[in-house]
């Protein structure tokens, strides 16, 4: 049966939530559990409810909305969280085109097979203890002391955040005995990169998602005056990062090209002009599409940083705060979305994605893969994100076409 969204409605919808938390440097700041979030997701309950479907919400506060079918569930969905001073499209058009599909399927009278379920994620954005909070609660992935010793962005422990909400640390730590059996999720995302712009493609399907490990470092060396302390004598940590900062880039572009590594927080001690930084604290991204890689990646950082650290006279120490392995998508998802593209007479291609989503999480549990649309100059996480409505309107199509299609549905 050949239906398509009301696009009218989920621009309306796009523009309407992107008026809450609407920042003075005309971004959005929405992070989960602030007074702006939780006024999106009142929003976005009542949208759930006045659609029809069966709303619930679990003990990590995801938020779903569902048709009753027989079997494993068809799930869509992403975030409404952003990051501060972010953009309206990055996780929103996920939540927002699942849930105009399963309007449409819900207006028509389509009966689906399987039951069918669009979700908004919690902190996807990871403004709270570690990213994708939401979708790791969902398949049981957070440990305790993560939870009840965790510091949030806003440099509030998590406890602190929660008090100001319907839910706490075991609700979470709970969360995932709710859910229902997954068969597939499947999710809209803006590419966040150059790639679909570049080939001046319309559609992204992701053939598999890149592993990634965060770390925080420290180099310990010695604070002396600036002024007499001549540079043979120096236990300069800073200087220690600077040389390990280039080196660890320089052997990533060299050996393993394709993969990621960004140093994106330092922090010198004591910090004053006139002293020798003692210790240089750091944190350390690192990201491969290959599992082996990627641990090959980490040992020979560790390598690295201790020669560093040994030339100059410092100490090296790290610790590990979060690591996802690689994903691939499965074969047949794939194959559905490409079939489901040139039915629609949409240009495609395949790529890998670089950065971490909720579909990487679900995939521990169920068929996962993502839908990529192009971003202007492939802008993120800022209030200069863009896309061409167009492509948005093609890429909710083709999900409701593989919606209808992965649950079975009739007329």
């Amino acid at each position: 049966m050949a239906i398509k969204i009301d696009f009218q409605r989920l621009k309306n919808d796009l523009i309407e939530i992107s008026n809450i938390g609407r920042d003075p440097n005309n971004g959005i700041s929405r992070p989960s559990f602030s007074k702006a979030d939780l006024e999106a997701r009142e929003w976005l309950k009542d949208k759930i409810r006045n659609a029809g479907l069966i709303f619930r919400e679990d003990g990590a506060g995801n938020i779903f909305g569902r048709i009753e079918g027989k079997g494993k569930t068809i799930m869509a969905g992403s975030h409404i969280d952003t990051v501060i001073n972010g953009g309206m499209f990055d996780g929103t058009v996920g939540v927002l085109s699942a849930l105009e599909c399963l309007r449409r399927i819900k207006e028509e009278g389509i009966r689906p097979k399987k039951p069918l379920e669009v979700v908004s994620f919690t902190d996807e954005e990871g403004n709270l203890v570690g990213d994708l909070l939401g979708s790791r609660a969902f398949v049981g992935q957070l440990d305790r002391e993560t939870l009840e010793k965790g510091i949030t962005q806003l440099g509030l422990p998590f406890s602190e955040i929660l008090k100001n909400t319907e839910f706490s640390i075991e609700s979470i730590l709970e969360a995932h005995k709710q859910k229902p059996e997954i068969e597939t999720y499947l999710e809209i995302h803006i590419e966040q990169g150059p790639f679909l712009e570049t080939e001046g493609k319309t559609i992204g399907i992701v053939d598999c998602f890149a592993g990634k490990e965060d770390w925080l470092c420290s180099f310990q060396g010695e604070s002396s005056h600036a002024g007499t302390t001549p540079f043979e004598l120096r236990h300069d940590a800073f200087l220690g990062l600077a040389d390990f900062a280039l080196k660890s880039t320089q052997y990533i572009a060299t050996h393993h090209y394709g993969s990621m590594l960004t140093i994106g927080k330092v922090r010198v001690h004591p910090g004053s002009f006139s002293t020798i930084p003692g210790r240089a604290d750091f944190s350390l991204d690192f990201r491969s599409t290959s599992k082996e890689t990627l641990e090959e990646i980490g040992k020979n950082l560790k390598d690295l940083a201790k020669d560093t650290a040994l030339t100059r006279g410092l100490l090296f120490s790290m610790k590990l705060i979060d690591k996802t392995d690689p994903v691939a998508t499965p074969p047949f998802l794939i194959n559905i979305l490409k079939e489901e593209c040139q039915k629609l007479g949409y240009t495609y291609i395949t790529l890998p994605s670089k950065a971490c989503h909720d579909a990487q999480i679900i995939a521990q549990i169920a068929s996962s893969g993502i839908i990529f649309i192009p971003c202007e100059d492939g802008i993120s996480h800022s209030p200069e994100e863009k896309i061409q409505w167009e492509d948005l309107e093609k890429s909710a199509n083709l999900l409701l076409d593989t919606l209808l299609r992965l649950s079975g549905s009739e007329g």
